[in-house]
């Protein structure tokens, strides 16, 4: 009986525990801190051309990593891309993507849409230069006076 008790205890402890890990806010990453103020502000078209100001994401789970790179978009379009390394010289990003992902790929809202590698790998290409600027807060009226 007291075996019975100690385990029931035990078990209801664990679940506490759980709960409470459940509960606790999670760290957002360098991608959803990105992708949030795209949401909020907006931004401007990315044009044909060559931009060395982009970040790369990479995303596996709830893990992610951001590094700068440089991007070339032809009609629109992301054609390729690569990490900039600490030396400045430029790694083209290859992987083996999941259903020609990484073909036909449009930029919306500044960021590239999700390509995904046969590792269940999502990568992004963000134009943090295409934000929009952050709009000014409403002006509080004043309080009325006494007159």
């Amino acid at each position: 009986m007291i075996q019975k008790l100690l385990l029931s205890t035990a078990f209801l402890i664990s679940l506490f525990q759980m709960n409470a890990q459940t509960d606790e806010p999670r760290e957002l990453t360098c991608y959803n801190k990105w992708s949030q103020r795209f949401d909020e502000r907006g931004a401007e078209p990315v044009e044909d051309g060559i931009y060395d100001d982009v970040i790369i994401s990479s995303r596996i789970g709830s893990k992610a990593n951001c590094w700068s790179g440089k991007a070339e978009v032809r009609q629109h379009k992301l054609v390729k891309f690569y990490i900039i390394k600490e030396d400045n010289t430029e790694e083209l990003v290859t992987r083996t993507w999941k259903n020609n992902s990484n073909k036909d790929v449009d930029i919306i809202n500044g960021i590239s849409e999700s390509m995904i590698t046969v590792h269940n790998e999502l990568i992004n290409v963000l134009w943090p230069n295409k934000v929009k600027a952050k709009k000014a807060a409403a002006k509080k009226a004043p309080e009325p006076t006494d007159d």
